[in-house]
């Protein structure tokens, strides 16, 4: 999954470093992440897994980091699998 967020975030992310130069913690908006570019992104993750972020997650908390990315993909998987 990490892999494929960084993916993600290099095509629809917009940010002026290397993404394979980023900690999986490091802070995407001190990155260069904008909030349109958070919403493009989103938008890729939600198409790629097929999935749709909901309300709870939708804030800059979410896509702070690669890793909070891939936690909030998961929880959304979970319940989807639960549901």
């Amino acid at each position: 999954m990490i892999d494929t967020v960084r993916n993600l975030l290099s095509k629809h992310g917009g940010i002026p470093v290397a993404v394979d130069q980023l900690a999986d913690t490091d802070d995407l908006y001190d990155a260069g992440l904008s909030s349109f570019a958070s919403v493009q992104l989103m938008l890729a993750l939600e198409e790629e897994f097929d999935v749709e972020f909901p309300e709870h997650l939708l804030n800059r908390k979410s896509f702070a980091s690669i890793s909070a990315i891939a936690a909030a993909l998961s929880e959304i998987v979970e319940d989807q699998e639960v549901a």
